[in-house]
């Protein structure tokens, strides 16, 4: 079961420990994630309301942010890099939020999957994917011909043949 997001919260609501500079905020709600929130230096002379409301202005704040993006997804171009090697991560981005890929199997290192000339193995398109975490996404199989088309989609049980 997937963890519900972290909502503001009152001191009811949540219990609050500290492991040096990190403030654990656990829910009352088991459904509800767990927050390890890093607040630095500042939180040994913090009391558990400081705390909470610090929680919870960053929660608030987070929504306005999110409020005000824009919904609609960047897909690279065809002929376009689609992902880049980021020096500071160690790792591929996704220079968008749609990718088009393909999926090979090499009888050496598994699953491969290919984005342009880029052949990405599962960990190494896992640690991409994480530049996304607490996001979710869909994804649509395709005919690899039609990797560029955006597909019509219907939404209902399969077919039972």
């Amino acid at each position: 079961m997937r963890l519900k997001r972290p909502r503001p919260a009152s001191p009811d609501q949540v219990r609050i420990t500290r492991e040096g500079e990190t403030a654990i905020i656990e829910y009352a709600d088991p459904s509800i994630s767990v927050v390890n929130l890093r607040v630095g230096p500042s939180l040994a002379g913090m009391t558990d309301a400081e705390v909470l409301e610090l929680f919870n202005d960053m929660l608030e704040a987070q929504a306005e942010i999110a409020a005000g993006v824009d919904p609609t997804l960047t897909e690279i171009p065809p002929g376009h890099p689609q992902i880049e090697y980021n020096e500071q991560s160690g790792q591929w981005v996704p220079r968008g939020q749609v990718l088009r890929c393909h999926i090979d199997d090499d009888a050496e290192e598994g699953t491969i999957i290919q984005i342009d000339d880029m052949e990405l193995d599962m960990a190494a398109f896992g640690r991409m994917l994480q530049v996304f975490s607490g996001f979710g996404m869909r994804i649509a199989f395709v005919d690899e011909e039609d990797v560029t088309e955006e597909p019509e989609i219907v939404v209902r049980e399969p077919d039972d043949d």
